[in-house]
């Protein structure tokens, strides 16, 4: 608490010492100073006041200096000037103690006298520190000259004060109270001496211009880490926190500004670099909006208009009568310079105004002329709730007929879909998807592997139940490839089931050779060998799936269960297939991905024949595999 109580406070009204400019000093530790007739001076912090009787203090002084502890660094020093009272029999006491012996006066009244003062200092948030000066007043000295002696003490990083702080400076031996006020951080770095302050360091901006339409700002100083940057449009504007170091150029006005600092100690430095850009002065135009309103007041109704940009204008504005032109009334033009301008909820800058006696109901309109363009902006009318009503009448309208013809253009492929079920025995579900068995080329490379898994990936996204011979390995091993392709292949019984070939350069090579060899020759070789001594897993299932297909064209049904897709380069036409393929539905991927899945979900409907109704597959025993046809 301070001394005196809390009333002391109001009585600083009175006794308060202004901030002024701050002076540099060396010092870089704590220091007292004592005026000649006092000697061996001494300073150490003191917790309690401590009262001496044989020592008034007449005047305290205070103020702050920035004592430096080298060319490029300095801080904040408390200095404190005690002006001292010494009673002129302080000779004949000691401590307090009056009286001496009649042995050794003589002596007594040649050594000196240990006296003491102390004084404190605190800010309105922290608990007192006090300082206590001790030191010895020479007799003869104080007999020869005045009795007044002044102490100087030298506080250096005063503890819990920075810049703009409130100190209160009081001693125990008088009721002198001082408060002294630190310049702020901006006074201190305004002056000559901000080179040596820490806090006066504030990073230095540089931007550049990219051809993509962006500005990129580039800070010098420390670690960019530390640096906080905000953006204001002008200079008294609301600084908007700004995490990124590009800003899009459409948004650079001449009236931005950019604050940076390091940390809420040290200084802002202010930059405003974009106030001679013609681009800028363009950016505020084209983001500059009217608006036009009715204004209620007890003088009854009146037109209003608002005006918004990022910068402040200077200009005028004018209702007119909108006829084949917008015709001015007279006598009602407003200056955009007169009156507040205030910065809204998304740092725009507003400007707001009436126009009295103005007729609503013929729906007047406001002008702009902004100083600088070459050109009038407006009009911008005012709209009564008739027309508005009517307008949004015509606009409802507009957006059913609008949406309507959305919906009929999204339902176009639903609808043929439902027609053509009802043309082909009844309604079925439209968009059903059924199982799809994906099958690879033989000794195929890692890419084509890929593509096949990615097209497996698709199939299940959309909807089919996909099987892959690739992610089947383990069941092949167990079953053996030709059974594990049997098996999958009992699955597929309904129209929406297809088989999809892969076929790649050794495919086709494969194809050709299995062609031009001899039924018989491959039926021999089938059952001479075995599953078991087949090797390869994709050419088992390929070469298998040439039989069926073989067995298939044979039934007259070329291209009901079989698609063909294709990876790498397309073929010109069907003929550059092996006669075995031709006539099957190719698709070249990823090109025709669409028309597979359209092909996939129609189930092949368009190459079906008669009355053919696909039931399944059955193992033929020595005669191989058979497709089984109900008519």
């Amino acid at each position: 608490m301070f001394p005196r109580g809390w009333f002391i406070w109001w009585l600083l009204l009175t006794l308060h010492t202004p901030a002024c400019c701050l002076e540099i000093c060396e010092y870089d530790s704590d220091e007292v100073i004592c005026s000649q007739g006092l000697s061996e001076c001494t300073m150490k912090n003191e917790i309690l006041l401590v009262k001496n009787d044989a020592v008034d203090v007449q005047n305290l002084t205070a103020y702050f200096k920035l004592c430096s502890k080298s060319k490029e660094s300095c801080t904040l020093c408390l200095m404190i000037d005690v002006e001292l009272h010494i009673h002129p029999d302080f000779d004949m006491e000691d401590e307090g103690h009056s009286g001496l012996d009649e042995e050794g006066d003589n002596e007594e009244m040649r050594n000196p006298k240990a006296a003491s003062v102390t004084v404190c200092y605190q800010t309105a948030s922290t608990l007192p520190a006090c300082k206590k000066v001790e030191f010895k007043v020479n007799h003869t000295a104080l007999t020869e000259q005045n009795q007044a002696k002044q102490i100087s003490m030298v506080i250096t990083e005063p503890f819990s004060v920075s810049f703009s702080s409130k100190v209160l400076v009081y001693s125990s031996k008088s009721d002198l109270t001082r408060e002294v006020v630190v310049p702020s951080i901006d006074e201190v770095c305004s002056q000559e001496l901000r080179n040596c302050v820490e806090e006066c360091r504030v990073p230095k901006l540089r931007f550049s211009i990219h051809k993509d339409n962006y500005v990129e700002l580039q800070f010098d100083g420390r670690n960019n880490s530390l640096l906080s940057v905000c953006v204001q449009y002008e200079k008294n504007g609301r600084c908007q926190s700004w995490n990124r170091m590009t800003i899009p150029l459409s948004s650079v006005t001449h009236c931005m500004c950019l604050k940076a600092w390091y940390d809420q100690k040290y200084v802002r430095s202010l930059h405003c670099p974009f106030t001679d850009m013609d681009l800028s002065q363009r950016n505020v135009w084209q983001n500059l909006s009217v608006s036009v309103g009715q204004a209620q007041t007890t003088y009854g109704t009146m037109l209003s208009w608002n005006l918004s940009a990022p910068c402040r204008l200077e200009g005028e504005v004018w209702p007119c009568h909108r006829e084949n032109s917008c015709r001015e009334m007279k006598g009602f033009r407003q200056q955009l310079s007169n009156g507040t301008w205030k910065q809204n909820s998304k740092g725009l800058w507003e400007k707001i105004g009436v126009f009295e006696d103005i007729n609503l109901q013929l729906s007047p309109c406001v002008m702009v002329k902004v100083t600088g363009m070459g050109h009038e902006l407006g009009p911008f009318c005012f709209n009564n709730t008739d027309r508005c009503r009517l307008s949004l009448l015509v606009v409802g309208v507009m957006l059913l007929v609008c949406l309507t013809a959305i919906i009929f253009y999204l339902l176009h492929d639903f609808v043929k879909k439902w027609v053509w079920s009802w043309h082909h025995g009844g309604f079925v579900k439209i968009g059903r998807k059924g199982n799809v068995v994906l099958l690879s080329p033989p000794d195929v490379d890692d890419a084509v592997s890929e593509s096949v898994c990615q097209l497996g990936f698709l199939l299940c996204k959309q909807g089919f139940n996909v099987s892959v011979d690739q992610w089947s390995r383990k069941e092949q091993s167990t079953l053996g490839p030709l059974p594990w392709l049997y098996s999958q292949l009992l699955e597929l019984n309904s129209r929406w089931d297809r088989v999809v070939v892969v076929l790649t350069r050794k495919a086709l090579e494969r194809t050709e050779e299995w062609a031009h060899q001899h039924k018989e020759v491959i039926k021999t070789k089938w059952e001479d060998k075995g599953v078991s001594q087949i090797g390869s897993p994709y050419s088992d299932v390929f070469t298998a799936s040439l039989c069926l297909i073989q067995a298939d064209k044979q039934l007259g049904r070329a291209g009901e269960r079989f698609l063909l897709v294709k990876f790498d380069s397309p073929l010109r036409s069907d003929r550059n297939l092996p006669e075995l393929l031709q006539g099957l539905p190719l698709f070249q991927l990823p090109s025709q991905t669409p028309a597979l899945l359209t092909e996939l979900i129609a189930g092949g409907t368009a190459g079906r024949s008669g009355g053919k109704t696909w039931t399944g597959w059955k193992w033929g025993g020595s005669d191989g595999w058979r497709a089984k046809t109900k008519y």
